[in-house]
């Protein structure tokens, strides 16, 4: 969500991070004895030699580095979004296997100039080494290919290292070539519902994906060093062993982990006392041009509120919250206290929120985990919050987050509230970071209300291109959480409440309700049609109410009303 004074800036996707949205990876085999590395200067040892970097946006750095002594740093800037390629001599109708290590911000890998289907793959934030990888084939006459790594506008620098381009020998490479993986270690079981298990381990350096086992029999294969299994019993247990995969070959399997699914189903059991069909409005603790509100001002359509945004500390996790008293007129902390009483006196329910455009609260690691749920249900004491908003803009991590929630849902107890507000290309891939979090912990979560605006276009559930702004991006993009494993129930669409919310992707209400009804009945749908209804569908969330109310609460009455009176 917007910070004080800003907007969030319009993203622009490429043909190629499209591309990367949808692809799917399928397993490497024995490798030939005749394969080798193609790329050149593929650990960035002897600096950018054979690399090209935009804007002189690429250098080489002693830390950190996955392996060697040096490994690329790139910095995108303005409309710069750091590239850096090189020129690869492949064999004409080969197949190539392409990866790399990456760090930092928001990564892209891909290939160009294949002869065939260019391919490429990314990631999200990342606060450790993480391996990108994807494969090609050449076509019939391609004698070289370009390799690309870059970041995202406005987003932090990357980092990259190891890069490889396996396969034959096209006569230009050479670097080493990679050896069977270790089997992984640290595999736990980070949530469960009665019909999934949440597993984690730690990466394993040189794989390319992993493969999870259950019960001895290969259930999944993922490129992260996480997995939720699904389609298991209730109160039953299942054991668990998870391998290592690259172009070498699989790694032997990790130690057996052991989970027992939950004894109840569906998702979401942390709503109570919300309606089946709720609205979510964010409220501003500060005044950026918007309608300055008290709680006591957010109109009765508003079923939860989310307090707009709590700071972070100097504590790792760690996070407060600070009215803006003199920003909101003089608007009282005990005033303040009062009025979340009073909502929640007529039923309604008061979050705070964690992030935000510019929120760098980082929880990646047990102590900072235990620092956030710690502080989290510290505000919930003092100001009589009901749960916690998760809006974190920069990257999350799911292993940590999870646990972080986990721990507060044991502190508050069942009547805890939990939202989210990812942006989209967080809920692209149930392997993205906030995905993995919002299936982590399924069986606690109230609602992810994904942010459908500032983003441009983005890939649909059925593997179409969709343009933000429409009734079919809000539904064909919804489609992949409620085909992904979230509960109808946990599923919202979020807006903006006027075009002065966000920088684009504004709806007027009508597209909103009529995405709903596409949802819940699948009527006044637009080229885009669902398999079938969802009419547990949670409802909407718009940015924010301070903006409803600017534009005379013209989306709350409107919206508002609407997903009240859905079935």
């Amino acid at each position: 969500m917007p910070r004080p004074g800003r907007l969030r800036p319009l993203r622009i996707w490429s043909g190629a991070v499209t591309a990367a949205l949808a692809l799917s990876f399928a397993g490497t085999g024995q490798a030939s004895a005749a394969d080798v590395n193609n790329a050149k200067n593929a650990g960035f040892e002897a600096g950018l030699g054979g690399w090209t970097c935009s804007a002189g946006s690429g250098t080489t750095v002693s830390s950190p580095v996955h392996s060697g002594s040096a490994a690329l740093k790139a910095t995108p800037a303005g409309q710069d979004n750091a590239q850096c390629t090189q020129s690869v001599a492949v064999k004409p109708n080969s197949t190539y296997t392409l990866s790399a290590w990456v760090q930092g911000g928001y990564t892209y890998l891909g290939a160009t100039g294949t002869g065939t289907t260019d391919v490429s793959t990314w990631t999200p934030d990342t606060s450790g080494w993480k391996q990108l990888s994807t494969t090609f084939t050449t076509g019939s006459s391609t004698t070289s290919v370009t390799v690309y790594l870059h970041g995202w506008y406005g987003q932090a620098a990357y980092y990259a290292d190891d890069v490889s381009v396996y396969g034959p020998d096209g006569g230009g490479g050479g670097d080493p070539a990679p050896t069977v993986p270790a089997a992984p270690t640290g595999l736990s079981a980070t949530g469960t519902t009665s019909s999934s298990v949440s597993l984690a381990w730690n990466t394993v350096s040189n794989a390319t994906g992993y493969n999870v086992y259950r019960g001895g029999t290969k259930v999944t294969s993922v490129t992260g060093a996480s997995a939720t299994v699904t389609g298991l019993s209730a109160s039953t247990s299942y054991s668990f062993q998870v391998t290592a995969v690259n172009a070498a070959g699989e790694s032997p399997k990790s130690a057996t982990v052991t989970a027992t699914t939950a004894g109840t189903g569906g998702g979401g059991g942390s709503g109570s006392g919300l309606p089946k069909h709720a609205v979510t409005g964010y409220w501003q603790n500060f005044n950026n041009g918007a309608t300055v509100q008290k709680i006591s001002d957010v109109p009765s359509q508003y079923d939860i509120i989310a307090v707009a945004f709590a700071d972070a500390t100097t504590t790792p996790g760690a996070v407060t919250f600070n009215l803006d008293s003199a920003g909101l007129g003089g608007y009282t902390a005990d005033q303040f206290k009062a009025d979340i009483r009073a909502k929640q006196a007529a039923g309604k329910k008061v979050v705070v929120s964690v992030g935000g455009q510019n929120g760098t609260v980082s929880v990646s690691d047990p102590a900072s985990a235990a620092n956030f749920a710690g502080s989290v249900y510290s505000l919930m004491q003092t100001y009589g919050f009901d749960g916690v908003d998760i809006d974190l803009e920069n990257g999350i991590n799911a292993t940590y987050m999870s646990q972080a929630l986990r721990t507060l849902s044991q502190k508050a107890g069942s009547s805890l509230i939990i939202t989210m507000a990812p942006q989209t290309i967080d809920m692209q891939s149930t392997s993205a970071g906030y995905f993995q979090t919002a299936l982590n912990i399924k069986d606690i979560l109230t609602v992810v209300n994904t942010q459908y605006y500032n983003s441009g276009s983005m890939l649909g559930c059925d593997g179409k291109v969709y343009s933000q702004g429409s009734v079919d991006f809000l539904t064909a993009l919804a489609c992949i959480q409620l085909e992904g494993g979230l509960a109808p129930s946990q599923v919202g669409l979020g807006v903006p409440a006027s075009p002065s919310g966000a920088g684009s992707g504004y709806v007027s209400p009508t597209v909103v309700n009529n995405a709903l009804d596409c949802l819940t009945k699948l009527t006044n749908c637009g080229s885009f049609k669902p398999s079938k209804t969802y009419p547990d569908l949670r409802g909407a969330m718009t940015w924010s109410t301070n903006w409803d109310a600017a534009a005379g609460n013209t989306w709350s009455n409107t919206v508002g009303a609407h997903v009240h009176a859905l079935p």
